[in-house]
């Protein structure tokens, strides 16, 4: 039986760039992210109240394919948001 890939999590960080693009496709986003979810590639998400973006949790096999989740957000696919990927070992309580 072949060995199952293990998932690494990485940490997206995604800053604001466009205020009124992020309000018109927030629906589109959160949408994505819960698709995301319900196949094992969201981990969790949230906003800073600070207004400056959000951060998601990815679990993924690689860096590049994380990048690939990330381009199919809609707020990145449509100059929403930036984004900035760091693999993360995670440590849990």
């Amino acid at each position: 039986m072949p060995q199952q890939e293990e998932k690494k999590f990485f940490a997206v960080f995604l800053p604001m760039l466009d205020k009124q693009k992020s309000q018109h496709f927030r629906a589109d986003h959160l949408s994505f992210l819960e698709m995301m979810r319900s196949r094992g590639h969201v981990y969790g998400n949230g906003r800073f109240v600070d207004g400056s973006g959000g951060l998601v949790i990815y679990q993924a096999s690689s860096f590049s394919e994380c990048e690939a989740f990330v381009n199919q957000d809609p707020y990145v696919k449509n100059g929403a948001r930036g984004y900035e990927i760091h693999e993360w070992e995670a440590v849990w309580a």
